[in-house]
């Protein structure tokens, strides 16, 4: 069902991931989604590397020009801009270029990481390199707000919106590495303060998190492809529980398509909490319920 059919999205970290699952997703609602981010055509995250950027991903072929096709190919419109969320002025450029181009925006979803690279798991904070963190929170905090503070305008003045923060996990618990916990808390907390300021424009802001995600990324380490994932539970037993990027994507889909989204605003939501509420499925037919099964076979566990 196209139940997005005329709205606009701006998926901002739209390369891979979580971000090109949740961009395809709405396209397969029917959206036009501007995908954003660096990688782009041949100057990808290992070309940019290459050239001089510190910390890059590297030897990610992954592009924005793919993930645009792949909107566009079921049943959208896909729109590629490359985009470095850290720098002002390309963000206001983005933003301007919909506003001229469409005249609207219904949807925001900021999915904006770069932190992989950067994330010393293992490592007590007195020990971490600062450089890494601190760009870390660059990258995956302070890009959110630049983003946001472009968005919103072009929502206000028709008193409709929403925008969703990407986040890993639903709980305050402990997230293994200093910096990493603070960026995926902080942008839980950006929602619920973005939310207290858009509820009088009646725009929604929240926060959604995925499970144990199946991204390209992880289905490399794991040295599986998609087709035969579950053998990457021979080296990691949890794996079995994993979820493709496109489950949170339909969660997204389900949220930006829910009239009554608005009573939802400031708070942090689920992919597997959202497949129960609204009764989709991920890609395969499967439900994974990561949250169930962290309950049962991670926490309190050695």
């Amino acid at each position: 069902m196209k139940t997005l059919q005329g709205k606009v999205a701006v998926v901002a970290g739209a390369t891979r991931g979580a971000g090109r699952g949740i961009a395809c997703m709405l396209g397969e609602a029917g959206a036009t989604v501007y995908c954003t981010g660096r990688s782009s055509g041949s100057r990808s995250a290992a070309a940019e590397s290459a050239a001089g950027a510190p910390f890059d991903l590297a030897r990610r072929p992954e592009t924005i020009e793919e993930t645009a096709e792949r909107v566009t190919a079921r049943g959208g419109a896909g729109i590629p801009v490359k985009v470095d969320h850290t720098i002002e002025d390309q963000v206001k450029g983005l933003f301007d270029r919909v506003g001229s181009e469409q005249g609207r925006l219904d949807l925001l979803v900021n999915d904006i990481w770069g932190g992989d690279e950067l994330t010393e798991w293992g490592t007590p904070f007195w020990e971490l390199s600062l450089q890494k963190g601190l760009l870390m929170l660059e990258r995956a905090v302070h890009s959110h707000i630049i983003t946001s503070r472009y968005a919103a305008p072009l929502m206000i003045p028709r008193r409709e919106g929403l925008l969703i923060e990407i986040t890993d996990g639903d709980t305050f618990g402990y997230r293994g590495n200093l910096f990493y916990d603070l960026v995926k808390v902080s942008v839980i907390r950006l929602a619920y303060g973005m939310s207290e300021e858009l509820r009088p424009h009646r725009i929604a802001a929240l926060a959604v998190t995925p499970g144990f995600l199946r991204s390209e990324a992880m289905l490399d380490h794991f040295g599986v492809t998609e087709a035969n994932w579950q053998e990457g539970a021979k080296k990691d037993r949890h794996f079995i529980a994993s979820e493709t990027p496109f489950y949170v994507g339909r969660a997204v889909a389900a949220l930006a398509s829910d009239p009554a989204v608005l009573k939802k605003s400031g708070k942090v939501f689920s992919s597997w909490g959202l497949a129960e509420e609204y009764g989709f499925a991920d890609i395969d037919g499967s439900r994974p319920n990561w949250g169930k099964y962290f309950e049962e076979h991670v926490a309190g566990r050695p």
